[in-house]
């Protein structure tokens, strides 16, 4: 198993922007696909972006293309998500793990998530 940490999210006014930081420890994933989720509330936790073990290959839902970023840095075990031009709909609590590129299927317990406010 991998412990995941979230960090970065913060409070922020539409159009802003924020980093968000995945650090893994207990176990490397650098061989692994990462993606990032969020959950509003009161809603399911949906699926945000992923990248590939090597972060040649990306990929987003359509309502962050454009806006989002993830990429990562194996040599720290970190994935970042960076968020651009932010809006209210983005607010959420933002978690990573773990996925099979192909499904989307998590490997790892969630973390703690870190949450992103968007005021408008």
């Amino acid at each position: 198993q991998v412990q995941l940490v979230e960090s970065g999210g913060g409070l922020v006014q539409a159009g802003e922007s924020l980093r968000l930081s995945c650090a893994a420890s207990g176990r490397t994933f650098s061989n692994y696909a990462v993606g990032w989720f969020r959950q509003a509330p009161g809603n399911e936790r949906e699926f945000v972006a992923a990248i590939r073990w090597d972060g040649g290959t990306t990929y987003y839902i359509d309502s962050v293309k454009g806006r989002f970023t993830i990429s990562r840095d194996n040599a720290k075990n970190t994935v970042y998500l960076q968020m651009n031009s932010l809006r209210p709909e983005d607010t959420a609590v933002y978690y990573c793990n773990r996925v099979v590129w192909t499904t989307r299927h998590v490997l790892d317990a969630w973390g703690q998530g870190t949450l992103v406010t968007v005021s408008s």
